[in-house]
């Protein structure tokens, strides 16, 4: 099967893409055929050495996938040969990735996709998807009729944050950085778009928000608490997911004065209940409509080193035209490509 992998850490160009030999299901397992995969800002930092995936030797890149099940090991319930699935949560803590024309998976982290939702929809909306669902509604608690302000709302998750706060009954401020991502955020829902590069955050929160803020949601890499603190209510919820390596300065004293709370938290670490909990809901937001993925470039997988360059310069330099997801995708050429070996039960080959 083709796959696209690492064997040493480094810069795009030590991706490689070639075929290797299949694994089959184990217990608990299915092989999905993967029909579509999606680029994570994650992907990139497993790749360069910056985290540890965990796995020793050949590591296929990849975290989310879209695809149908075409075998199933022992003991699998929930699953049979030829259901439409989707999954994320892989390529990490020790898991191979998705980035592979067959991956074998528990099938606890595996959820059935509906039929109106297509292949590369699911595989964009799947990490950036759980991320928001779980920031939003196990961390800050987003009720109906509370107010969120999303930093970076055309972002990969940004645009999941937009989308289902307002899904779920929310009044949605969100900032973009030209006029076009202006343009997007109107598009995802929001009730509010700031251009921050023509007008303060601060004020045009406050004029349209007077008391402020329930939720702020940051994603910047620098976060800022004073801003935050100034636009959030009292017992107002910040929301942290990015910024690994920032160290701010904090102000305590407005912050526990007036009763916030600061929410960190990596998708990754969820257990299998509560991403399992999340993908029901992001199913039911999905196949309705309320819920549509951000794709901004779409390649083959063959292009695999290129969308990493590419999703480089946007979170690390804040340059490119990326504004959404880069979904890859298997071709039927690449589909239909056999390894001879027998696939065994020896999983990926190393």
């Amino acid at each position: 099967m083709k796959a696209a992998y690492i064997e040493k850490t480094g810069g795009p160009e030590v991706i490689k893409v070639d075929n290797i030999r299949e694994a089959a299901p184990g217990q608990g397992e299915v092989r999905i055929r993967v029909h579509a995969v999606s680029v994570n800002p994650i992907d990139t930092y497993i790749r360069s050495g910056a985290i540890e995936s965990g796995i020793q030797g050949r590591y296929i890149l990849g975290c989310d996938a879209s695809g149908i099940i075409e075998s199933v090991g022992d003991g699998v319930q929930d699953y049979k040969v030829g259901d439409r699935v989707w999954c994320t949560n892989q390529g990490l803590q020790g898991r191979q990735g998705t980035f592979a024309e067959l991956i074998c998976i528990d099938e606890a982290w595996c959820y059935p996709l509906p039929d109106q939702v297509t292949f590369q929809a699911a595989a964009a909306c799947a990490l950036v998807g759980m991320t928001a669902h779980l920031g939003l509604f196990r961390e800050a608690r987003l009720q109906a009729g509370e107010t969120i302000l999303c930093i970076g709302g055309t972002g990969g998750v940004g645009s999941m944050v937009v989308q289902m706060a307002k899904a779920s009954g929310a009044r949605v401020l969100a900032t973009a950085g030209s006029e076009e991502k202006h343009r997007r955020l109107l598009e995802l829902g929001a009730d509010v778009a700031i251009n921050y590069k023509q007008s303060s955050i601060e004020n045009s929160v406050l004029e349209s928000a007077p008391k402020g803020v329930n939720v702020f949601w940051e994603t910047r890499r620098e976060p800022n608490f004073d801003q935050a603190v100034e636009l959030l209510k009292p017992r107002g919820r910040m929301v942290l997911m990015a910024g690994r390596d920032a160290r701010p300065i904090f102000p305590v004293g407005p912050f526990y004065v007036k009763e916030c709370s600061l929410h960190g938290f990596v998708m990754f670490k969820a257990t299998a209940l509560e991403m399992k909990t999340a993908a029901e809901e992001i199913n039911r937001w999905m196949a309705s409509g309320k819920l549509q993925p951000n794709i901004s470039l779409e390649l083959p997988i063959s292009d695999v080193a290129a969308a990493h360059r590419q999703q480089e310069a946007a979170t690390l330099r804040s340059e490119g035209s990326l504004a959404g997801k880069i979904v890859l995708t298997f071709t039927q050429e690449n589909q239909a490509s056999q390894v001879a070996a027998s696939p065994g039960n020896e999983g990926y080959e190393s």
